[in-house]
């Protein structure tokens, strides 16, 4: 009596585009962030992400000469092997309904990072920190004035 000796895939459970039998791919938490960042930037009605303070840290960074923009500024993740969960701080704009705004953002974040990492995301968390007032907006494009001395050296 022969017996064939079939190999089984050691992954077991939903298969998943990260792991097979040739190994597994492993995605860092700041690629995470990165992709859901920009991802939730790109939805209109956002205005910015991040708390108080982590915008302002983000405004200073970016006027140093050589600073970039943090993509993942306001984003927190959990990645496991096959799963992904996302907290993002927002600024609103304005007059946009929030509730519209966090949909469209949970939908534009799930389908960049599902598109481009394969991991399931299986929830997307959003606070509303702020409201962006078209007001404060008045004078930042203005150059500052220059104040001349009116003492002099004799």
């Amino acid at each position: 009596m022969s017996t064939t000796d079939t190999k089984t895939p050691a992954v077991t459970g939903t298969p998943s585009a990260l792991q097979s039998e040739h190994g597994s791919t492993r995605i860092a938490e700041t690629v995470v962030s990165k992709i859901a960042g920009l991802a939730a930037r790109e939805v209109s009605g956002i205005y910015a992400l991040g708390g108080g303070a982590a915008r302002a840290f983000g405004a200073l960074r970016e006027r140093i000469p050589g600073g970039t923009t943090n993509a993942s500024q306001g984003v927190s993740v959990e990645v496991g092997e096959k799963q992904a969960a996302v907290d993002i701080n927002v600024v609103v704009e304005y007059g946009v309904s929030i509730a519209d705004l966090a949909k469209a953002v949970r939908r534009n974040v799930i389908s960049a990072l599902e598109r481009m990492t394969g991991l399931e995301v299986v929830e997307v968390n959003i606070s509303v920190d702020d409201v962006h007032l078209p007001s404060e907006d008045d004078g930042k494009d203005e150059e500052p004035k220059k104040i001349e001395s009116t003492s002099r050296v004799a």
